[in-house]
C-alpha cells in the first residue's frame, strides 16, 4: 500500500498526506484539540470515542509512548491528524514510538497536511464529519455525512464492578464509569478514598445497598448526553439518595437532564488544556477540557440550582451548584492544584460534603 493518505471532510474539501499508524480507512467525527503535550492522554481518552482527532500543535510525539500516562487501557480515536510526528522520540521515560504504538492499537494516522487551515474550517463551519483514506477515487460524501456515532457510553464503559483502595480508606465512594480518565480515579484515591468504580447502568437499587457510602461521582464520557434516557432516568433516582454528588464532564450534562435542564451541540467544542473559565467571584481559572456538548444555561431553573461556573470565550455553563442539596458538577476536570489558581477546591469540596453528611448522621 502506498503511503499516500487523504482527508476528506463532509464539505467537499479534500487535502493529501501521507500514513502513519495502520494504514487503513476509517470514519470519525472530526475534531481538533490545543494542548501542546498531553498526546497520550488524548488517544487514549474515552471522551474521543469515534472521532478523529487533530492536534493543532506541530509537532506530536517527541517525548514517546509512555503507558503509565494512559487514561485508559486502550486507544478511543477513530483516527489522528498531526502535522508532523517525532521519530526519535527523547524522554527516560518512553517505551516506544507513536507510529508504533498506532500500528499496535489499529489507529490510523496521517501527517504532512496543514492542520492549521483544517483546524480554521472547523472552528468557521463547526464540527463535521471526515474520512482518512488511501483512495482519494473512492471517497464517498454521502457515506461521511451519514456517519453518526451510536452506543458510546455503553461502548467504553467498564462492565464489572471493581474496588480499588485507597491508603487510608477514610472514604467509600461510588465512580459511575461513563468513559471515566484513570487520573480521576487517581486523584480519588489521593483524597483517601475508597473507589468503587461501576458501569454506566448500575441500578440505583445496587447503590442502595452500598454500606456506609460517602459519595458518588458522576465521571466525563463521550457522545450525545441526550442519548442515554436509561442513565437520566437511574439519575433521577439517585438525587432522591440525598448523598454527596460530584459531575464531572459528561455527569455534569447527565447530571443537569436529570434535573430536567436541556442541552445542545456546541459548534466545535471545547477541546484542550488552556480553556478559561470565571467563577461566580468572578476569579478566572484556565482548564482541561473535551466536550463538544454544553449545558443550556436558560434551561436552569434559578429555583433548582445556579451557575457556578462560565466559559470566559462563548459565556456557556462550565458548572451548576444545586441548591439545598450536596449536589454539584463542573464541565471541566479538577487539576491536581490546591491553591488559589488550580481547580484542585472541586475535590476538597467533594469531600467537605461527605464529611458534612456523616456529621449529620452522627445527630
Amino acid at each position: 500500500m502506498s503511503d499516500t493518505a487523504y482527508l476528506a471532510l463532509e464539505n467537499g474539501r479534500v487535502f493529501e498526506g501521507r500514513f502513519f499508524g495502520d494504514k487503513r480507512d476509517t470514519l470519525g467525527e472530526l475534531v481538533f484539540t490545543t494542548t501542546m503535550a498531553g498526546y497520550l492522554e488524548t488517544i487514549t481518552d474515552s471522551n474521543y470515542y469515534g472521532q478523529i482527532v487533530l492536534q493543532t500543535f506541530p509537532l506530536i510525539g517527541n517525548y514517546g509512548v509512555i503507558p503509565a500516562d494512559y487514561e485508559s487501557s486502550s486507544a478511543k480515536i477513530n483516527g489522528y491528524i498531526v502535522n508532523s510526528w517525532c521519530e526519535a522520540p527523547s524522554n527516560f521515560r518512553s517505551e516506544g514510538d507513536l507510529d508504533t504504538f498506532l500500528k499496535a492499537e489499529r489507529i490510523p494516522g496521517i501527517y504532512g497536511l496543514d492542520t492549521r487551515e483544517i483546524a480554521k474550517i472547523i472552528r468557521e463551519n463547526g464540527v463535521m464529519n471526515a474520512k482518512i483514506t488511501a483512495d482519494k477515487n473512492s471517497i464517498d460524501f454521502d457515506e461521511i455525512k451519514n456517519y453518526k456515532i451510536v452506543n458510546a457510553v455503553k461502548n467504553v464503559s467498564c462492565n464489572m464492578v471493581s474496588h480499588t483502595p485507597s491508603e487510608k480508606g477514610t472514604y467509600r465512594v461510588i465512580l459511575i464509569d461513563f468513559g471515566m480518565k484513570e487520573s480521576l480515579k487517581q486523584k480519588l484515591l489521593d483524597k483517601n478514598c475508597d473507589v468503587f468504580t461501576v458501569p454506566h447502568d448500575w441500578p440505583v437499587s445496587e447503590i442502595k445497598l452500598c454500606a456506609n457510602l460517602g459519595g458518588i461521582v458522576l465521571s466525563g464520557g463521550p457522545g450525545d448526553p441526550a442519548d442515554n434516557p436509561e442513565i437520566i432516568a437511574n439519575l433521577k433516582e439517585i438525587i432522591k439518595l440525598n448523598v454527596p454528588v460530584f459531575g464531572i464532564g459528561l455527569g455534569h450534562q447527565l447530571l443537569a437532564l436529570a434535573y430536567g435542564f436541556k442541552t445542545r451541540k456546541l459548534k466545535y467544542g471545547h477541546r484542550g488544556a488552556n480553556q478559561p473559565v470565571k467563577e461566580s467571584t468572578s476569579r478566572v481559572y484556565i482548564t482541561s477540557q473535551n466536550h463538544g456538548y454544553e449545558v443550556i444555561r436558560e434551561s436552569i431553573d434559578p429555583s433548582i440550582a445556579n451557575v457556578s461556573f462560565e466559559n470566559v470565550n462563548d459565556k456557556s455553563c462550565e458548572g451548576i451548584e444545586y441548591i439545598n442539596s450536596p449536589v454539584f458538577s463542573a464541565q471541566f476536570y479538577p487539576d491536581e492544584c490546591d491553591s488559589p489558581h488550580g481547580t484542585g477546591f472541586l475535590l476538597n469540596k467533594f469531600i467537605k460534603n461527605i464529611e458534612r453528611g456523616k456529621s449529620d448522621a452522627v445527630r
